[in-house]
This record gives C-alpha cells, sequence and structure tokens, in this order.
C-alpha cells in the first residue's frame, strides 16, 4: 500500500513540474498524477535507452519529469 502512496506522490510532483516548465500552469490535480505516472514510464524508457540510472524518490520525479516534459511537449506539436 504504502508503494502505492509513493507512486502517486512521485507522479503527482512529476506532473506539475513538468506542467510549470512546459506550459506554465499544471493540469490538474487527477491530470498532473496520470501525467507524471506515464511520464514516469517514458523516462524511465529513456534513461534506460541512454544508459542513465535514476536513484531515490528525487531521481525517480526528475526521471518522471522529464519524460512527462517530452510528452507534453509531442502532444503540443501534435496539436499545431
Amino acid at each position: 500500500m504504502a508503494d502505492w502512496i509513493w507512486f502517486l506522490i512521485i507522479g503527482g510532483a512529476a506532473g506539475w513540474l513538468a506542467g510549470q516548465v512546459m506550459k506554465g500552469s499544471g493540469y490538474g490535480f487527477i491530470g498532473n498524477i496520470l501525467l507524471g505516472i506515464v511520464g514516469g514510464m517514458v523516462g524511465g524508457f529513456l534513461f534506460t535507452l541512454i544508459g542513465l540510472k535514476a536513484d531515490g524518490i528525487l531521481g525517480s520525479v526528475l526521471m518522471a519529469a522529464v519524460g512527462a516534459a517530452l510528452l507534453v511537449w509531442v502532444v503540443q506539436k501534435i496539436k499545431k
């Protein structure tokens, strides 16, 4: 149960951070969590491809935020 709570906290923080960096505002509580969770998967995949490793909570948030920011960027490009 505690793992799920950390998963949601890290996802929310990463989604909020990506929203701040890429758009200037967040995507709402649920949107930030979803963006961070999917961003964590994308970031984890990309970090593995280039041989990087994220340790600890801060590393996980950073990795998920990078993936979420990339997702926001792709969506913005598709919408244009």
